[in-house]
């Protein structure tokens, strides 16, 4: 039964006798119950006529006193205070009770009333054993504050903490709400391969895997962007995905291998028209999670009321460092990393320049910022600026230091992208293609229309509406170390 369950044994002993009584302790029928939530929520009408309900749930106390005992249930929707009286369930049902624990699972029949000191109660008729619960709920269970520890056990930590269960209703109606709100903006959501024979679409290690059948390697996708694009070439003017992605990186406060991305792409549009839908989608979240375009975030104001300040990536790092990234040389790029103490693990053009980015930049960007116009060597899939050749139209979306959103308007030249893919292979770093991915070239020549495109973090939304510190916080059973 695993470790410490030594706990246990009591409980054991309890359910055995159960059993001996003829009482299934985990039976597979439950009577049509109310859940606890509408009982509070019409509880004047119930006990005025003084309805008879069934409601189940998870024990959360017992107040034993002579020959009435009361007690806590809890559901998903609410918790209420439940009345055994010995003169109304009758000896045998109340004799019963010694053989129920804190955690074990009821359903029970009553009529609501309200205590002399005004607590809504329900006042047991009879009752149903649901489920026996083994192990002490985790009140009980020592350590379970180590975040650790609830990471792993994410079912005790739902228990044992409301403010966790908040969070989780908050990613749920998150989604909800993102599908919502794309629908509503004339896009249709599709479903494209995790498994892949090529990886592309970021700069990103991906996962690799075996398909026996074929004796053949595929990769987990690590993003949803080059199938997506091909769906604009087929005639889908307005795209969408929510799904999973993976990237064979580190663990931090903002990354997990496996973290959730939503990917929109719409033809006829560019970069600009993804400015002005990331501040309409996250406008329309914050007014329906947080009731106001403005809220905080770990004690700091937020405010996602449109439109966001715009500010230029080359600008951003020449302002902050006194370097012309479009200038400056390879060996002229580290020496500043040295001599500042940024740490550079890849070391290639377009990875120092994020990362001098990502340490000098991103922790000022605090206001919702768009940052513009990216260098072509860290945007494979970007159409250039007509200005200026060196920049691509692309922008990535901050807010207090945390990336949010990345865009493009999106490049539909299949000579241009078969040579950025070849610049790629060039390079010869192990977050790059290891070649090219024919099929899209030859769909780029088919025609893909001008097109923007844009995705989101999803887990870091979570974050920030969530009011939580760190993506662990976020994911219900992240990759620990």
């Amino acid at each position: 039964m695993g470790n410490g369950f030594e706990y246990g044994e009591e409980r054991i002993k309890k359910l055995e006798v159960l059993r001996e009584l003829g009482i299934e302790p985990y039976p597979g029928r439950v009577s049509e119950v109310v859940p606890i939530g509408s009982v509070i929520k019409d509880f004047e009408v119930f006990a005025k006529n003084e309805s008879r309900v069934w409601v189940a749930g998870r024990i959360l106390t017992f107040r034993a006193h002579g020959k009435s005992t009361f007690s806590d249930i809890v559901d998903g929707t609410g918790k209420i205070q439940i009345y055994f009286k010995f003169d109304i369930i009758g000896q045998e049902k109340y004799e019963l009770l010694k053989l129920i624990d804190i955690g074990d699972f009821l359903c029970v029949y009553g009529v609501p009333f309200v205590t002399k000191t005004g607590e809504k109660t329900i006042n047991v008729y009879d009752y149903t054993i649901l489920a026996k619960s083994l192990r002490p709920l985790p009140e009980k269970w020592h350590g379970l504050k180590d975040p650790d520890l609830r990471y792993r056990k994410r079912y005790l930590d739902l228990i044992a903490n409301p403010e966790t269960k908040k969070i989780f209703t908050v990613r749920a109606d998150l989604l909800r709400l993102t599908r919502e709100f794309f629908y509503s903006q004339g896009f249709l959501e599709f479903e494209t391969p995790i498994l892949q024979p090529l990886y592309g679409g970021a700069f990103a290690k991906p996962f690799t895997t075996h398909f026996y059948a074929l004796e053949k390697d595929l990769y987990l996708r690590i993003a949803t962007e080059l199938y997506l694009k091909r769906l604009l070439v087929g005639g889908f003017d307005k795209v969408f995905e929510l799904g999973k992605n993976f990237r064979n990186e580190g663990l931090d406060r903002f990354h997990n291998p496996e973290y959730t991305s939503l990917e929109a792409y719409q033809s006829y549009t560019d970069y600009y028209g993804m400015m002005t839908l990331a501040e309409n989608y996250l406008s329309f979240l914050a007014k329906t999670i947080k009731n106001s375009d403005e809220f905080s975030y770990q004690g700091k104001k937020v405010s996602v009321k449109p439109p966001f300040k715009r500010l230029s990536f080359v600008d951003s790092i020449k302002m902050k460092t006194g370097l012309n990234i479009l200038k400056a040389t390879e060996t002229e790029l580290l020496n500043y990393c040295e001599k500042e103490g940024i740490k550079v693990e890849r070391r290639n053009r377009a990875k120092i320049i994020e990362k001098i980015f990502d340490e000098k930049v991103v922790p000022g960007l605090e206001e919702p910022t768009f940052v513009l116009d990216y260098p072509v060597e860290l945007s494979p899939f970007a159409k250039f600026k007509d200005d200026n050749k060196e920049l691509v139209e692309r922008f990535e979306l901050f807010i207090l230091g945390i990336e949010l959103a990345n865009a493009f308007t999106e490049l539909n030249d299949p000579f241009e992208q078969r040579a950025r893919f070849e610049e790629q292979i060039r390079m010869k770093t192990e977050d790059f293609v290891s070649e090219i991915d024919e099929d899209f070239i030859e769909a780029l020549e088919y025609g893909m229309p001008p097109a923007g495109g844009i995705g989101f973090g999803i887990d870091r939304l979570v974050m920030i509406f969530a009011d939580a510190p760190s993506i662990r916080e976020v994911i219900l059973f992240p990759i620990l170390r």
